[in-house]
């Protein structure tokens, strides 16, 4: 065992003098102090191999089987902002009865993500979400990764992605008008049914009713499952409700796949039917029913965090909303077009620091298939590893004032994203960088774009969103906004 006066100490103190004491950051939402004092004995992960001259990684378990993740789940970013001015970029942490590595920071999630030794695999995704998400994109390795990516790139190029903009852009005008009947809607309810609605109906082709909220369900318990603490299929517990979802997609796609191996529709399914690389490599219908159940998963869930943090902040900063505004209705009443969208420069900077402030993946998770080490620290192979994102987009080496709302900072000249290459990553880094990016980003904006066209939102100045950590960030109260006519 090991102290904080040792390795530990020389590594917070260094830190110090850029990272201040997370007592007096100004936090986006209220920290409870009490467990900020909490200490548990610091120990080391693994003894070096002699003569490395690796330093160990040092962290401590917290309580017993459950580890730090209630904490982590309770406080978002307020805990790993708080591990790493503890520990420094490399440290572990207990949780899930197992020792998991955090790495923080742009220099240590650079190692991670960039990977060039190939010691970090996607098996870290498998402990968490595999049983749910069996052979997704994200959970694949390697050679593997490279050809399931080259084959599904096909359903995500430019042609590909004006098509589906030209399909969301009628669901998406159509809901958002559907809200004027409600006042005062808990807007985060509101907007992920409608990203449901589009991705049913842009990635599947279907059209909203009983078929789409089942599968909504089906999503939403899957999502779910993969940070329940009981890992058990007890009745009623989170883990059997994510295994039976897991079942209702894949019967649905299974039963719905042959007609879209027929069909020349515009809709994701469909293309991933025909994806072909130019040396005739396609998906298996496994394949394919693996890929959408992730897609949808992926799709669904980050764009109704990332338009949640954005109409938040729009709120909570009525000069940000106007000026979105006097951008979008000078584009006229023509639903927008793909090239369009790319104009709305506005919400583009909106969308850029939304998604720094409230990452929608707060942890990337990976698994050391080789003993490696991170900056000078020993990791030893088969050691569960979280690359944070959330702690690099509020690191003050990057960001001026990180904790404050502040959408100039990402364009010219101040350009702060590119003060290192991993100073703001929500869509990931390296070879597993989220290839639907450009995807949300324009569902994100055109969404956006309509609500400022209908709608004025605001909420009381005195209000400040709750973000819950247990499993993606969701407002905890849904997010109530008094909602107006424009």
């Amino acid at each position: 065992m090991v102290t904080l006066p040792g390795t530990v100490s020389r590594a917070t103190e260094a830190l110090r003098e850029r990272v201040p004491p997370l007592t007096s950051l100004r936090l986006p939402h209220r920290v409870d102090e009490r467990w900020l004092q909490s200490r548990w004995p610091v120990k080391e992960l693994a003894t070096p191999p002699a003569g490395s001259g690796l330093k160990p990684v040092l962290g401590d378990e917290g309580p017993p089987v459950v580890g730090h993740m209630l904490e982590m789940m309770r406080f978002g970013p307020a805990f790993g902002l708080r591990r790493h001015e503890l520990y420094g970029p490399v440290s572990w942490t207990g949780g899930f009865g197992r020792r998991i590595v955090a790495l923080s920071g742009p220099e240590a999630t650079q190692i991670a993500l960039v990977n060039k030794d190939k010691a970090f695999s996607q098996e870290g995704w498998k402990f968490f979400i595999e049983k749910f998400f069996e052979r997704g994109l994200m959970l694949m390795d390697f050679g593997e990764h490279h050809l399931h990516r080259r084959i599904m790139q096909e359903a995500f190029t430019r042609d590909r992605l004006t098509g589906y903009v030209n399909e969301m852009g009628p669901a998406l005008r159509e809901g958002v008008a559907s809200w004027g009947s409600t006042e005062r809607p808990r807007l985060y309810w509101a907007l992920k049914q409608l990203t449901l609605d589009v991705a049913t109906r842009v990635f599947m082709g279907m059209r909203s009713g009983a078929d789409s909220h089942r599968i909504n369900r089906a999503f939403v318990s899957s999502v779910r499952a993969g940070t329940a603490l009981v890992r058990f299929p007890v009745p009623g517990g989170r883990w059997s409700a994510g295994l039976h979802g897991r079942k209702v997609l894949e019967r649905y796609f299974s039963e719905t796949l042959p007609a879209k191996r027929n069909s020349d529709g515009d809709d994701l399914f469909t293309a991933l039917c025909h994806a072909t690389t130019e040396d005739g490599d396609r998906f298996t219908d496994t394949d394919i029913v693996n890929h959408m159940i992730f897609l949808m998963m992926a799709a669904h869930d980050t764009t109704t965090i990332t338009s949640s943090a954005m109409a938040y902040y729009l709120a909570k900063h009525p000069e940000w909303q106007e000026r979105a505004r006097e951008e979008s209705l000078a584009l006229g009443d023509d639903i927008l077009d793909i090239d369009a969208i790319d104009r709305l420069e506005t919400l583009d900077l909106v969308m850029k620091e939304a998604l720094r402030l409230v990452a929608p993946v707060p942890s990337l998770t990976r698994q050391t298939v080789k003993d490696t080490e991170v900056l000078g620290h020993y990791i030893p192979a088969g050691t569960l590893c979280g690359v944070s994102p959330t702690v690099n987009h509020f690191a003050p080496e990057c960001w001026t004032n990180p904790f404050a709302f502040d959408p100039e900072r990402f364009a010219e000249p101040r350009r702060e994203d590119k003060s290192h290459r991993m100073a703001w990553m929500p869509f990931g880094g390296g070879a597993h960088k989220c290839i639907g990016l450009h995807f949300g980003g324009l569902e994100v904006k055109l969404l956006m774009h309509e609500m400022l066209r209908a709608h004025r939102w605001s909420v009381p100045e005195s209000y400040t969103a709750k973000w819950d950590y247990v499993s993606l960030p969701v407002p905890a109260d849904g997010l109530p906004v008094r909602l107006a006519p424009r």
